[in-house]
């Protein structure tokens, strides 16, 4: 039976949320891709790695999934003053999700698999037998998760701990660990000391709600006019492009969302975020819908109140102030058994009689 794409569109939204849309365009960029290796990893080996340094050949192995990893990307990083090897494979997978990864170690095995293959072809396409040499060697592959959940990472990070028998048969069982990058891990100070732009990026994408954007308040006036006089225009515009990402993912109005980008293409930092109000629309529409439900309970019991008698303006008023729904529903089935106006007000308010 041919195997149809009926299940690829799932995963394939899965995998284009907006927030991995921003991550990708992390890695995507090499000049935040080598801030990332030098500021983040604390490998001496790339330490000084510049943005020429890195060649993207994602598209080389993303395509092979019968799934889209579109979070995933793999990066030819060109060492210098090596003598053995001039290149390390770089995989960079980014998860999001608040579960972990358990199977992260395997989902890497098959990317260091299919890298050093497409590498021993490349090989032997320019000297034919070479991999049989004794002198041959494969680049090191070097794969780092960078996780920006709440949880701590948990899963294993050597796929041998995913492997049965591996305390009896370790030695045959092949054995590598992945680095771990948890955003969390940095404080807003600790990534403000870097003072480059992926740490303007990461301080955004730590916000787990709009109430939290307030906090930005308080960064240095110097930090953000550092990143504003330096960064290039293509950079503040791919910057404006990944935080809108993640401000997407905050339920933040588009209109405001576009008035805080457009300050940052402009490079207008001043008073960057004081004027941002980084409200949630959703969660103003279920207050606003709250709200007319409350309204419309609170008519219900002033009209069930009016077929009784005239409604004293103090006891409208207090009616029409209540929001907690759960008192709105003791009062109209309150107000449908009352057999006067005065008789549901001291049972229910009785505060308002006295008065």
């Amino acid at each position: 039976m041919t195997k149809t794409n009926s299940h690829k569109p799932k995963t394939s939204t899965q995998n284009k949320k907006v927030k991995d849309s921003g991550a990708r365009l992390i890695f995507g960029d090499p000049i935040l891709c080598a801030q990332f290796l030098r500021g983040y990893t604390d490998i001496e080996l790339l330490k000084d790695v510049q943005p020429e340094d890195i060649e993207d050949v994602t598209d080389r192995f993303i395509s092979v999934w019968q799934e889209e990893r579109d979070s995933d990307t793999v990066k030819k990083i060109h060492l210098k003053n090596q003598e053995d090897i001039d290149t390390l494979y770089l995989i960079t997978l980014i998860e999001h999700q608040t579960k972990v990864d358990y199977d992260m170690s395997f989902r890497i095995l098959r990317y260091i698999v299919l890298i050093l293959t497409d590498y021993a072809a490349e090989a032997e396409k320019k000297q034919a037998g070479c991999t049989a040499l004794k002198g041959f060697r494969y680049p090191p592959v070097l794969p780092i998760v960078f996780y920006d959940g709440d949880r701590n990472w948990t899963a294993a990070k050597n796929f041998q701990e995913r492997t049965a028998l591996s305390d009896l048969l370790g030695e045959y069982i092949p054995n590598f660990q992945y680095l771990v990058v948890p955003l969390s891990r940095y404080s807003n100070q600790e990534l403000i000391e870097k003072e480059d732009e992926l740490s303007l990026i990461m301080l955004i994408d730590k916000l787990r709600s709009s109430a939290e954007f307030h906090e930005l308040a308080e960064i240095p006036d110097d930090y953000l006019e550092k990143i504003s006089r330096d960064s290039p225009e293509s950079l503040l515009k791919l910057i404006a492009k990944i935080i809108a990402a993640f401000l997407h993912r905050l339920n933040i109005p588009k209109e405001e969302i576009g008035d805080f980008t457009d300050q940052i293409e402009r490079r207008d930092f001043t008073m960057l975020f004081e004027h941002f109000e980084a409200y949630d629309v959703q969660a103003e529409r279920a207050k606003a819908g709250a709200k007319g439900e409350a309204r419309g309970k609170a008519d219900s019991i002033l009209l069930l109140l009016s077929d009784l008698g005239a409604v004293p303006e103090a006891l409208r008023e207090r009616i029409m102030d209540e929001t907690d729904m759960e008192c709105l529903d003791q009062w109209i089935r309150g107000a449908a058994r009352a057999s006067s106006v005065g008789e549901f007000t001291e049972k229910y308010l009785p505060d308002l009689k006295e008065a």
